[in-house]
């Protein structure tokens, strides 16, 4: 059991690691679902859903690119976990990555805070020791700091949500159900901060939003969000058992120029890893090199690290260590050439995760 502090020493107690595990699966897991549920009452509406919902576990999570004034680039993920809490008193945990793409730096934080939720909010709304992560669909203010780079971004929703399995609300088989939608192209301005220097950046970021009731179950995915110089975007993930990595399903949204969701079958998505990569803090291996392909599109990619070194390996408040970071995308569709950007995720590599307890909170 983790215990987790803000500044005024209150203290909380969180789920055990297989639940936050979970959770954070299923922010990777957006793309599991089986079989759609055609009933309206379980549709994803807007904008009442942009805000925080009264769900076990529940999450809003950015993932982008950036370029500075002088053509440096940088990528990040930025995500808010929120859990149910006792009254309006609501516990978060806040996780963000930076890679510094010319330097060659990887750098990780995350921090924790109890704020209260109001039933009124229209959005995300949380601030912690200088990171802030707000907005209501339209528009997202995210602010946070590693090491000695400091973000201030402003993102706007260049397209409608997708929501996933056609009305929002997907099955992950035994480890429950959850409501999930994304935002997949957003155009983001602000600035970045290093060295005693701020400089403007612009980009193309990535955003999910998802919640619900998930069991107390190891999973582990490979997860990439794809966004083709084209216009076209992509959700791939493949789902498996981390004990003998089985897998157990796997599954895709393909968004064409219009914002049009596509909804992608288990046959007809693949990622096959082409290499590997060690941690040398961690000793976990990783797939490292992805061919992602979709057959009825005629479509297959290459996807490379930017940096290899892009894992998450805190051990305050999540035991065991993923893989998150931005990748270049080349290949093919319809046996013309497409390029692009996106962003993977790797969950379950570590055997730390199946030896974690069981949660209180376990069903």
């Amino acid at each position: 059991m983790h215990r987790l502090t803000n500044n005024s020493d209150f203290t909380f107690q969180r789920p055990g690691h297989r639940n936050l595990l979970l959770s954070l699966a299923v922010l990777a897991l957006l793309l599991t679902a089986c079989l759609g549920d055609d009933n309206p009452e379980n549709r994803v509406t807007f904008p009442r859903d942009e805000g925080p919902h009264e769900d076990p576990i529940e999450w809003w999570y950015f993932n982008g690119l950036l370029t500075d004034d002088r053509g440096n680039e940088y990528s990040y993920h930025y995500v808010t976990f929120q859990s149910e809490g006792v009254g309006t008193a609501v516990p978060h945990l806040l996780q963000a990555s930076l890679g510094d793409h010319e330097a060659g730096i990887h750098l990780t934080a995350e921090r924790p805070v109890i704020s209260p939720v109001s039933a009124d909010a229209v959005g995300v709304d949380v601030a912690i020791s200088g990171w802030e992560m707000r907005g209501d669909g339209s528009a997202y203010d995210l602010k946070f700091d590693l090491g000695d780079y400091s973000l201030v971004l402003h993102a706007t929703s260049e397209r409608q949500p997708v929501l996933h399995e056609r009305n929002g609300l997907v099955h992950l088989g035994p480890a429950g159900n959850t409501y999930y939608y994304s935002r997949t192209r957003l155009n983001v301005a602000g600035t970045i901060e290093t060295d005693g220097s701020r400089r403007p950046v612009t980009g193309l970021a990535w955003m999910d939003h998802q919640w619900g009731e998930v069991a107390s179950q190891e999973v582990g995915w490979d997860w990439t969000s794809i966004q083709l110089d084209d216009g076209t975007d992509i959700m791939a993930v493949e789902l498996w058992d981390p004990d003998g990595h089985q897998q157990i399903a796997g599954y895709g949204t393909f968004v064409d120029k219009d914002g049009t969701a596509n909804h992608l079958l288990e046959e007809d998505v693949s990622i096959e890893p082409l290499g590997s990569w060690v941690s040398a803090e961690t000793g976990i291996t990783y797939p490292s090199v992805w061919r992602v392909a979709v057959i009825s599109l005629d479509l297959a990619l290459d996807l490379i690290p930017v940096l290899k070194d892009a894992e998450f390996a805190s051990r305050e408040f999540i035991n065991a260590a993923y893989w998150e970071g931005e990748v270049s995308v080349s290949g093919t569709r319809a046996g013309q050439a497409v390029t692009g950007r996106g962003f993977v995720e790797l969950v379950g590599y570590d055997p730390r995760q199946l030896d974690a307890p069981v949660s209180p909170r376990g069903r």
